[in-house]
């Protein structure tokens, strides 16, 4: 099990959550951001994100009035909502670890069309796009001050 830091309250409340974010797709025949491979992926890349995870689910946790994990599905819903609302940096970390996490997975990779593998050493072609389109932000004063290192 990977070094994350988290209590098992924490890590149950977490996939539930990480669950509903992404749930499951027999549609496109994805897994659920909860699957066993997706969620031990988290659980290892929470690094420099944990102390704005842990926040997170404290925050969820006193807003459901107990683990997010045992409330009934609408409950959950409406929890999930509540935490929304506030966002925040914690908020933030979560959905990128979730996000980050679910689109670095094969399968999910493959249900979009792209192979499953690093985008380097070959890359990804890019389609060109219209340049041009950055001639305002270029013809604006910077937004930034300079600083004198004399």
């Amino acid at each position: 099990m990977p070094n994350h830091d988290l209590t098992a309250e924490q890590v149950r409340d977490l996939r539930a959550l990480a669950g509903m974010m992404i749930p499951q797709s027999a549609v496109y025949d994805v897994p659920g951001a909860d699957d066993e491979k997706i969620f031990n992926d988290i659980l290892r890349s929470l690094e420099r994100d944990r102390d704005d995870i842990r926040r997170a689910l404290s925050h969820l946790a006193a807003i459901g009035g107990g683990a997010f994990a045992d409330l009934e599905a609408q409950r959950r819903s409406e929890v999930a909502a509540a935490f929304r609302e506030v966002g925040g940096a914690p908020l933030a970390a979560l959905v990128r670890v979730v996000l980050l996490c679910y689109y670095r997975d094969d399968r999910v990779m493959r249900s979009l069309g792209q192979e499953a593998r690093p985008p380097f050493p070959r890359g990804h072609v890019v389609e060109q796009g219209d340049w041009s389109l950055l001639d305002p932000v270029r013809a604006r004063p910077p937004m930034y001050r300079t600083i004198n290192t004399e």
